[in-house]
Parts: structure tokens; C-alpha cells; sequence
């Protein structure tokens, strides 16, 4: 395995030391923009069919959640054709690295921006993995040339991936053609109750694309032999000697059926040290979200139960970077949010000063400052109010200073005390007081509204863009966790800035 180590840094460094580390300023245009395909078309979140597409999220929060059975319905297609024991892919290699990132596939340049970084963060890595939502907006099958096989031709390994609630909107029929490699149907989703009619008359089924259309552009972006891999199934696991990765598939509104949840405790059980990947993160914006599983229990019990000694849990679905050192007994889990693959960014600036950790641990990308000047901006030229609206990263730090209380990572020489404005713009945008909840009252949304609303004021195709992605390296003893940014600035294509680094003991045992 070539070392890691090569990865530079940028002479502005990372946006916790300057505002050109931040991508603010570019000092040369990104090359990502030749990679774009011509004629391609930004996926615009408000327009009326991709809101109309993308219904099944509230379908399945209204009339109840289908995706269980029909999760049921595709494991046993899978068994019954033959897939390894437990759902378990053996890998001998003590020493070996891949990358991770999440909700990637939007297709247009937000996507292609993370490339060039991927190229260079992903070099000498053995695999990749895309934790939720490979496919936006709909995971349809026919989606996948053009926002999965293309834009990763030149990543030279195979790519594992757990689906997201995007990807169940097809009812996973996209997601199990490419990556189990599943060419039967599993019938429509079952609904239950005395308004299953209408569900099913609402709920949207998948547009039908000839096999030959994915085994085309399979063939002429990742046909080497190197790139090919067939996962067992939705969720999986992958075991090597010192670590074990545990994919978990959380369907549309994050639970696991009864099944999963059995194997999930078979697979997790005994003292090797394990990684959990999940579509739905467990610790998000301070929250705790413990994944529930029918018929009791939770994901995050599993995860902190020392007998099963996890010593990460890295999930997508929130499209920012967040990690979470969180002390449980004797022992530190990272709680991580790796959503930043290449969709719309969702906000940091909303997060309160943390009581999950010490605010002192907590970690985020963007910052805090240049995502509240990065909405801010948006505001101004969403409502032509620059002159209200719009925040330079230096107001937008001093007015997350005073809210939150908290020295920000990337402080000024000088503590600029907020101008009025500033405060007001920061509440309006949703800045939190302190360690209470922000009101609710005299808020635009941002982040706490419906999907269907807040996605199409999140994004944007031009830097900075603030995506992320992460390398993980394991050698002897030792799992390292590192999460690179991506602002599409040119000056940072070659050695993206390193904006977060952990390593963590990978001790056999239930104590470290």
C-alpha cells in the first residue's frame, strides 16, 4: 500500500487557517469543469417534476414505510441465487486504505468538483465506499451512466455503497442492478392499512431500463477487471484481519427490518474492532438518532454495547462533515457525517454549540462562518437584498462568535464585534443562542424544513462548494480517519486541504 503520507497541503491550507484555504479565493479555476459531459443539465431541486419524482419520502412518511418487506423480498432473491456466508466479504490484506464519501450523485459540476480530489486522495486506496444516496433524485437505473459510471471511470478499484432514502425511491431496483448484480424484479410495494389503496395509487414505481443499457456503460467507464465487484447484498460486510466494515441499509425513514437488525447483532458480535457504515447517521446537528430496529432495539446499542467493540460510525444523508468523539464507558466512539460526496450543502452555521461532546471536540466542514456567509449570499441574491443579506466570511465568524458563544477555528487577529445587521442576519438564517434550540419563530428555511423545500435552497454550482470526502488508512494497531475538502478552486485539485484528521487504536478486546 503506497503511503499516504504523499497527500500535500495546499499553501493556503485548510479553512481552519485562512479564507483562501476556505476556497473563498481561487486562485486559478478548477479542472473539474472539463470533466463535466456537454449538454449536461444541473439538477434543479424546485422544479416540479423532480418534487413530483422524488414523492415516495412522503408517501412513505404518511402511509407507512414499505421498504422492510420489499428489503425482505431482495434478500431472498440474493440468497437464492448464491451470495457469501452472513453477507460477508472476505479480505486477507492486514494493511489497506479506501476512501469513503456520501450522497454523490447529483451529476452535474457540484459532483464533478469532488473528482479531481478523488483522484488524488483515492490514489493507492483498494476500494471505495459511497455511504447513501448514490443516485439523486430518484436512483433510477437509467441514472446511472451518467452520475455513477461516468464521473468515477478513472477511480481504478471496485466501489462498495450502502443505499439512501433517495435510492429507495426506484424501490431499489437501480441499486441492486449495479452493485449486487440482481437482474430479477421483487413486484410492487406492499402497503398495509385502510388507505393502501391510495398509497399504492401515489407511490411512484421505477421507469424500466434494458439491462443492456447499464452493461453498455459499465463496459465503457469501469470495465476493467480491477473496478468490477458484486456486493452481497444491501447491507453487507466486508471482515479483514484487524477491522471489520459493517454496511447497514436504513431504507427510506432510517430503520432496519427485523431481519437486518438479527444479522446486524450476529455480524457485529465478538472483540475484532468494526467500522459501521450507514445511510442514516447516528449523532447529526447534535442530535442523537439511534436507528431504531423492529421489534426493539437500536442500531447505536448495538454500536455502543462494548462487547461488540465498534470504534466508528460513519453515515451520510446530511450533506456536511461532523465528527463526534463521543466517551462511552471506557472507550471513544467517532460518531462521523460524511455526506459531502457531491450534492447541495446543508448548513453547519444552524449547529449549537454542542452538548453531545465539548464543543472543544467537535468537528465540522464548512465551518460554522463560511456556511453562514455562503447562505447569506444566497439570500441576498435569492431576494436581490445584498445590501440586508449578504455576509463576509469575517461578519459571518464574528456573528457565529456571539451567538454560540464559542471561539470559531478560524479566528482574526482582531474579535470584530458583530454589526447589528450581521446578528440580524444570523438569526434569521437560523444561528442558534448559546446551547438553546433556536426559535421558531422569524426563521427562513435553511435546514429544518421538509426535504422537498430546503433541498432547493442548498444548492449551488459554483465555488466554494465546501464537499468533502474521506481516506481511511488501517495499519498495524491503528484506524486513521482523515476528511479532505473540496472547494473546486484549482489551487486545491492537487493536494485538497486537510480539514479533519483522527486516529483511532484498533485494540481486540471490550476496553481501550
Amino acid at each position: 500500500m503506497p503511503s499516504s503520507d504523499a497527500l500535500g497541503a495546499p499553501a493556503s491550507g485548510s479553512s481552519r487557517t485562512s479564507e483562501a484555504g476556505a476556497g473563498w479565493v481561487c486562485g486559478s479555476p478548477g479542472r473539474f469543469e472539463e470533466l463535466v459531459p456537454p449538454r449536461t443539465r444541473r439538477l434543479f431541486w424546485w422544479r416540479p417534476s423532480v418534487l413530483w419524482r422524488s414523492r415516495n419520502d412522503l408517501v412513505a412518511r404518511v402511509f407507512g414505510d414499505p421498504t422492510d418487506d420489499t428489503r425482505r423480498a431482495w434478500v431472498a432473491a440474493l440468497a437464492e441465487r448464491g451470495t457469501p456466508a452472513a453477507f460477508t466479504l472476505q479480505r486477507s490484506a492486514e494493511e489497506f486504505s479506501f476512501v469513503l464519501m456520501g450522497d454523490t450523485g447529483e451529476g452535474d459540476r457540484s459532483q464533478y468538483a469532488v473528482v479531481p480530489a478523488l483522484e488524488r486522495v483515492g490514489a493507492g486506496t483498494d476500494f471505495m465506499v459511497i455511504a447513501s444516496d448514490v443516485i439523486y433524485p430518484t436512483g433510477d437505473s437509467g441514472d446511472y451512466p451518467e452520475k455513477f459510471f461516468r464521473p468515477y471511470r478513472s477511480y481504478p478499484g471496485p466501489i462498495f455503497a450502502v443505499p439512501g432514502n433517495h435510492d429507495w425511491y426506484d424501490g431499489l431496483r437501480g441499486f441492486v442492478r449495479v452493485f449486487c448484480d440482481l437482474r430479477t424484479d421483487h413486484g410492487a410495494a406492499s402497503f398495509r392499512g385502510p388507505f393502501a389503496w391510495l398509497a399504492r395509487l401515489l407511490w411512484r414505481t421505477a421507469r424500466e431500463v434494458p439491462d443492456a443499457v447499464l452493461d453498455e456503460a459499465r463496459a465503457e467507464h469501469r470495465g476493467e477487471p480491477g473496478q468490477r465487484a458484486v456486493q452481497p447484498g444491501p447491507y453487507w460486510a466486508i471482515d479483514t484481519p484487524d477491522l471489520r466494515i459493517v454496511g447497514i441499509d436504513t431504507g427510506i425513514t432510517g430503520d432496519l427490518d427485523r431481519e437486518q437488525g438479527a444479522w446486524l447483532r450476529g455480524v457485529s458480535a465478538g472483540p475484532k474492532p468494526k467500522l459501521l457504515v450507514t445511510g442514516k447517521p447516528l449523532i447529526v446537528d447534535d442530535q442523537h438518532r439511534p436507528g431504531p430496529i423492529e421489534g426493539g432495539g437500536t442500531v447505536d446499542e448495538i454500536v455502543r454495547d462494548p462487547v461488540n467493540n465498534y470504534v466508528a460510525a460513519i453515515g451520510g444523508d446530511i450533506h456536511n462533515y461532523q465528527r463526534y468523539p463521543v466517551r462511552v464507558g471506557g472507550r471513544t466512539i467517532q460518531y462521523v457525517v460524511a455526506g459531502g460526496g457531491g450534492a447541495f450543502m446543508h448548513a453547519t452555521h444552524v449547529i449549537r454549540r454542542t452538548t453531545a461532546v465539548d464543543e472543544d471536540d467537535f468537528r465540522c466542514y464548512p465551518l460554522r462562518g463560511d456556511s453562514l456567509s455562503r447562505y447569506a449570499k444566497l439570500y441576498g441574491h435569492w431576494t436581490r437584498m445584498p445590501g440586508l443579506f449578504d455576509l463576509t466570511p469575517r461578519e459571518a465568524t464574528a456573528a457565529i462568535r456571539h451567538r454560540l458563544g464559542i471561539r470559531p477555528a478560524r479566528d482574526y487577529d482582531d474579535e470584530d464585534r458583530p454589526s447589528r445587521r450581521a446578528l440580524l442576519v444570523a438569526a434569521l438564517l437560523g444561528v442558534p443562542r448559546g446551547r438553546r434550540r433556536r426559535p421558531r419563530f422569524l426563521r427562513l428555511p435553511v435546514r429544518r424544513v421538509p426535504q422537498w423545500f430546503r433541498s432547493e435552497l442548498a444548492d449551488w454550482d459554483s465555488p466554494p462548494f465546501f464537499k468533502s470526502l474521506l481516506r481511511l488508512d488501517v495499519t498495524a494497531g491503528e484506524l486513521r480517519i482523515r476528511c479532505f475538502g473540496v472547494s473546486g478552486c484549482g489551487d486545491h485539485e492537487a493536494n485538497p486541504p486537510l480539514e479533519d484528521e483522527v486516529r483511532v487504536p484498533l485494540v481486540w478486546g471490550t476496553t481501550r
